[in-house]
């Protein structure tokens, strides 16, 4: 298991994923769109959106950084854009600790299955922490 940490941008998160490959001469790994993503039946995506970053990652130093971009018309704080992300290869764990996270807190993303996962969750629990539950397996 890990935890890692997710950094959240408003529509600058491209610019921001090239600076920090540049600061610590780390390769973009990973970096997709919106656009890039499957499209989903009865959803049309805004084209202010099809740009911005759904993922990013970086190494940086042995740890892997994730970003991406809000999506156009989320809310969005500065300060409060930073994620901790669990990411772990056994979902009865995840599902026990989304269960935990969420009591007295607020569920963002309800735990599901993902077209880039088979079980992912978001939640916001009672300290205001905001958490990214990912099973990392086949």
């Amino acid at each position: 298991m890990s935890v890692e940490v997710y950094l959240v941008f408003n529509g600058n998160c491209r610019e921001a994923v090239e600076f920090y490959s540049k600061v610590f001469n780390s390769e973009i790994e990973m970096l997709t769109t919106f656009g890039d993503t499957p499209e989903q039946p009865g959803f049309e995506l805004p084209e202010e959106a099809k740009n911005r970053i759904m993922h990013a990652r970086l190494n940086i130093s042995g740890n892997r950084v994730m970003f991406s971009d809000t999506f156009p018309g989320q809310p969005f704080t500065q300060g409060d854009n930073i994620t901790l992300a669990l990411v772990h290869q056994n979902m009865d764990d995840l599902r026990n600790w989304y269960e935990q996270l969420k009591d007295g807190g607020t569920v963002a993303v309800e735990l599901q299955e993902t077209f880039w996962s088979k079980l992912y969750g978001k939640v916001v629990d009672k300290f205001g922490i905001h958490w990214q539950l990912n099973y990392d397996g086949e």
